[in-house]
């Protein structure tokens, strides 16, 4: 059996503008601490400023980033300048900024200023300036002061990518116990959310259903690529792709299935990011609806040498890194749930194959320090159990 359960990404709770809205990049303007005056009269030093330092926090959203720094303004303290009766001042207080976890640091001109990928990792983003000393004619400098940009990208094993209603909501609150909003109109997942699926050895994998591409997304048409910055750092990506094809309006062509698949496979080349080197699965779903058979037919056919049947698509579909797929199958999500719970064990074989082939690259001598330290590990394991076992008798 499966259990699952679903992590919110936003509040419930409805009150003003801005309530509900999903926050995934947040500016903000950090200063370290100014140093403290120095004392030249008797070669007194102040002391450093504070700095301004990230904390990831796996409790923490922008939002609540935001809720603690409403003018957007981060300052760490002063130092404490130099006195007569205490020559050498003490250094200001370090701010500290609590951030979440899957964070990246950048600059407003875009350069990486470090990743918080996990709890407790930190980056200094703001240096208090030195407190007075004869160097400075016992003046305390300036902190470093920026402008910074946190753009959070989801940490989730796995990413689901399709159109508008091919079915991706449905997928994640029957392989879990999420409950995102699922109806027959286009756009109706508006934020990134994830689903954890625990397995009965408490194994848990987490997928991220993004909002819908639609054709032309790379030209920011829909919700353009905004979201799919969300599925960079996954590890396994799930084309979701509607038997009977897809049709955004009447203002649009339809397409048909092997269509979709070409232009989803398009608009992530357009993407770039090396996305297209990750493992894939394709699921074709809707399989319970009239005449899907016969399509999933011509489907098969033409996915069985997809790498050549795309040319015979127009030019503008066509993607120029066609792309492999793991496996490839068919269901219903909604009608199905037998062939859902056997999706949720098949995901988790694909990600301990990634796993292993990923292990295997790695240096002889990183892996063997890796095997050195399980070991120990479990000698320690071994030793608490022993001492336990000694106490009870």
């Amino acid at each position: 059996m499966v259990f699952c359960t679903v992590l919110r990404l936003c509040s419930k709770k409805a009150r003003g503008k801005s309530a509900g809205k999903f926050i995934d990049s947040l500016r903000l303007t950090v200063r370290g601490g100014p140093g403290g005056m120095g004392h030249p009269k008797y070669g007194g030093v102040g002391g450093k400023g504070g700095n301004v330092v990230l904390v990831a926090d796996e409790e923490m959203t922008l939002k609540k980033v935001l809720h603690k720094v409403p003018t957007r303004l981060v300052k760490a303290s002063e130092g404490e300048n130099s006195h007569a009766h205490r020559l050498c001042g003490d250094n200001g207080a370090d701010f500290i900024l609590p951030v979440p976890t899957g964070i990246s640091v950048l600059s407003s001109t875009g350069v990486k200023l470090g990743d918080l990928n996990k709890t407790s990792e930190q980056v200094i983003v703001a240096k208090g300036g030195l407190g007075g000393q004869p160097a400075t004619q016992f003046n305390g400098l300036k902190g470093e002061e920026l402008k910074i940009v946190l753009d959070l990208k989801l940490i989730a094993d796995i990413g689901l990518v399709g159109f508008p209603n091919a079915g991706k909501s449905s997928l994640l609150k029957s392989i879990s116990r999420a409950k995102p909003r699922v109806a027959a109109y286009p756009f109706t997942t508006l934020k990134p959310q994830l689903g954890v699926i625990t397995y009965d050895d408490f194994r848990q994998i987490t997928m991220a259903d993004l909002p819908g591409l639609i054709e032309g997304a790379h030209q920011n048409r829909g919700l353009g690529h905004r979201f799919l910055k969300h599925i960079e750092r996954t590890k396994l990506l799930i084309f979701l792709v509607d038997i009977n094809g897809f049709q955004l309006s009447h203002e649009y062509p339809h397409r048909q299935p092997f269509e979709t698949v070409a232009l989803l496979n398009k608009e992530l080349e357009l993407y770039g990011k090396d996305i297209l080197s990750k493992p894939t699965l394709l699921i074709v779903n809707k399989m319970d609806t009239e005449g899907a058979e016969e399509k999933w037919k011509k489907l098969k056919d033409l996915l069985s040498n997809y790498k050549e049947n795309i040319r015979l698509l127009p030019k503008v579909m066509q993607p120029q890194q066609p792309i492999t797929f793991d496996e490839i199958w068919n269901m219903s999500v909604q009608q199905d749930p037998e062939a859902v719970r056997t999706l949720a064990f098949k995901l988790r074989q694909h990600l301990d194959i990634h796993a292993d082939y990923e292990r295997s690259q790695l240096p002889i001598q990183q892996i063997e320090d890796g095997i050195k330290d399980i070991k120990q590990r479990h000698q320690i394991q071994n030793a608490l159990i022993e001492h336990s076992s000694s106490k009870l008798m």
